[in-house]
């Protein structure tokens, strides 16, 4: 199963009350159903992959309003060849949709009425069975973090995003393949998003997934960065020793001061050494205490008089 299935399958089992679930019902309703028109008169039906999603709907029809459905399988013939599940009422479809308020003397209306968003419980049922009809979320081991739920129109799409931001939920809205996507990309509004559905163990799972990888990304940029620190010492320390050299070399021409002296011979003697360890080395080998900024500033000098006898392309490194 994907941690999508393992998120609807977590939001099926959680209990609500008659109206939680007409709230429910009603975004089910609005975000999956197909209203059909025949001889006999009206039904609907919805079809699905998901089997659990289709025996909760099957469920709460049963407990609300005592209708008869009919269930059915058809085959997939193409890709996966997946099972899909298929839930048609016939019995009492347009009372069904009038008391969920989606059908009135107006029209079908594809926005949650008030009465079902009204209150933060029914909200949160509302947006339970959004994302049950529509909705998918990465699973936390991928290397990015997405949820959206997929609608038919923009006005739903709209009205979904509103909904979310009452629970400090910022979902942004796209079309994509005619179809309108709401969606968050941030892992901790994806995190508050399973809490709200009621989809602890999901919660769990995903929150322990990303607190990891996080803890791992955090190492690797600070391995990186001690890395990239160590490479740019050792080019430093690799360019003092080619100036010392120079001076060395020149030193007949040159009046060295006894304090750059010492900067050179401790900086021959521990090659690989940082700022700090050289002001230690300069304690241990002369007695001499001197700051991290002194001793830059030593370091700099050296350079400084070796300049005129370094390549011009060496200076410009």
């Amino acid at each position: 199963m994907s941690f999508t299935s393992d998120v609807k399958a977590e939001i099926c089992l959680d209990e609500l009350d008659d109206y939680q679930a007409k709230a429910q019902l009603c975004a089910l309703f609005q975000v999956k159903a197909t209203l059909h028109m025949n001889w006999q008169g009206m039904y609907v039906s919805f079809q699905m992959e998901n089997a659990g999603i289709i025996k909760h709907i099957f469920n709460l029809v049963k407990r609300l309003y005592k209708a008869d459905c009919r269930l059915s399988v058809l085959k997939k013939m193409q890709l996966k060849k997946n099972n899909i599940y298929r839930l048609q009422i016939f019995d009492r479809a347009d009372e069904i949709l009038e008391d969920l308020m989606i059908l009135n003397d107006t029209g079908l209306h594809s926005t949650p009425p008030y009465k079902w968003v009204r209150s933060e419980k029914n909200a949160r049922a509302y947006l339970q069975g959004c994302f049950l009809a529509g909705g998918s979320v990465n699973s936390p081991k991928t290397t990015n973090y997405h949820c959206e739920i997929a609608v038919a129109n923009a006005q739903l799409a709209g009205a979904i995003a509103k909904q979310m931001e009452r629970f400090y939920l910022p979902a942004r809205v796209i079309e994509r393949k005619s179809l309108w996507i709401v969606y968050m990309k941030a892992g901790d509004k994806i995190a508050d998003f399973l809490r709200l559905c009621s989809a602890s163990n999901a919660l769990f799972q995903f929150e322990d997934s990303r607190i990891q990888r996080d803890f791992y990304n955090q190492l690797t940029r600070l391995d990186n960065c001690e890395v990239a620190n160590e490479m740019k010492a050792f080019k430093a320390a690799r360019e003092q020793l080619e100036c010392i050299e120079i001076l060395e070399s020149n030193r007949a021409s040159l009046r060295i001061p006894e304090k750059i002296v010492r900067v050179m011979d401790v900086r021959k003697k521990h090659p690989e050494a940082n700022i700090n360890e050289l002001c230690d080395e300069m304690y241990a080998e002369y007695g001499e205490t001197i700051s991290k900024s002194g001793m830059k500033h030593r370091l700099s000098k050296i350079r400084t008089m070796a300049a005129p006898w370094r390549d011009p392309d060496e200076k410009k490194e």
